[in-house]
């Protein structure tokens, strides 16, 4: 089966890593060969090219102006009139509301692969529900509870998102190395967050509570560039927290970066306490590979990720429960050494790619 994946391609976040390792591992689903059809050209579709997978580039698209929508659902017609696809997944609302149609149209398998929660009454989700697809692939339980907002009539199913962990670990010097680099000191807690500059990620909530923990030795690495204009100023205002704080020489913004693994196993906690739900969190996953204890809010994906063997779970929005399960984490490198070595088999139980793909292969099975 020759599977069409359509998305926006602009970003770059969980989604796109998501993407990205389906067509790195797309071996581990031979009967699936996979093509991707973005609307905009940047950074994801230039990994996907690396990578060898066909992408089709269908145009820039704004939903307000309706000659660009007619103009790009024209080019994935005509993507999709020469391809001999078995099914075509767009993934997230907006994606689905634009393209989905012409999927219709064409007589073709439609799937909604969804990342995120959903409320129904945002635009876009109004837009996109007047596609019914003939399945939904949701990627935690937490988003698969609100499917049925979206699309009542839908079949669902839970896949989660394949998540390749280094096969091996990096040595003591380039763990040192990392530090050096960073102007971080060799015996000092780094405190490691990883993700897009979004106000539910809980920065300042992290950051609040390391204020109060001055007099333990730690540093924390922010991890993650700004995208969009809002996002600019987010970041400034996260420096400017710091610094009103007294923190600012101990949070060190490291932007984007290509190494993230290796920025993983030179630290030594994971911390990222959404204020709101996320629908899974593959940084979580990232960072149980890398053998990291994770403290997270007890909300959403996070639920169904960490647990005691692995983690800490804080309840949302509390700057104090935060602190003390980050203050009991930098004082005991024995815990943390404990619940880090249980994190690769818990990655693996629940996003090892070669499993992921296989339950693909099946769920994927009825459209041959």
């Amino acid at each position: 089966m020759r599977l069409l994946h359509v998305h926006s391609g602009n970003l770059y976040g969980g989604v796109e890593t998501m993407m990205l390792t389906l067509a790195r591992e797309r071996t581990g689903a031979p009967s699936i060969a996979p093509e991707f059809a973005l609307a905009f050209d940047g950074r994801l579709a230039s990994e996907l090219r690396a990578t060898g997978v066909p992408v089709h580039l269908l145009g820039a698209v704004r939903a307000r102006n309706p000659l660009s929508v007619l103009r790009v659902r024209r080019r994935l017609a005509r993507v999709l009139a020469a391809g001999q696809y078995g099914a075509v997944a767009c993934h997230m609302p907006w994606a689905h509301a634009i393209f989905a149609p012409v999927v219709r149209r064409a007589g073709l398998p439609s799937i909604f692969w969804m990342h995120g929660d959903a409320i129904g009454r945002h635009w876009v989700e109004r837009w996109a529900a007047r596609t019914v697809p003939d399945l939904a692939i949701c990627n935690s339980r937490f988003t698969a509870a609100m499917a049925p907002v979206l699309f009542p009539d839908a079949p669902s199913a839970v896949l989660y998102c394949p998540v390749a962990i280094p096969a091996s670990r990096q040595s003591a010097a380039d763990r040192l190395a990392m530090r050096d680099e960073t102007g971080t000191a060799r015996d000092t807690v780094v405190i490691v967050q990883v993700c897009r500059m979004e106000a539910l990620k809980g920065h300042a909530l992290l950051l609040r509570a390391l204020a109060s923990q001055r007099d333990r030795n730690w540093l924390c690495w922010q991890v993650g560039d700004a995208q969009r204009p809002n996002e600019v100023a987010y970041l400034d205002g996260l420096k400017s927290l710091a610094a009103e704080l007294g923190i600012g020489e101990r949070v060190k913004f490291l932007g984007h970066r290509s190494d993230v693994a290796r920025v993983l196993e030179a630290s030594d906690i994971y911390c990222q306490p959404n204020t709101a739900p996320d629908a899974f969190g593959i940084s979580y996953i990232e960072a149980l590979g890398a053998r990291l204890p994770v403290v997270a809010t007890a909300l959403g994906g996070a639920l169904e990720i960490v647990d005691e063997t692995c983690g800490v779970l804080v309840p949302p929005n509390d700057v104090d429960a935060l602190a003390a399960a980050l203050a009991r984490l930098i004082d005991d490198a024995g815990a943390r050494r404990r619940l880090g070595a249980a994190g690769p088999a818990r990655a693996a139980a629940l996003c090892d790619p070669a499993a992921i793909l296989r339950q693909m292969e099946t769920l994927l099975g009825v459209f041959n």
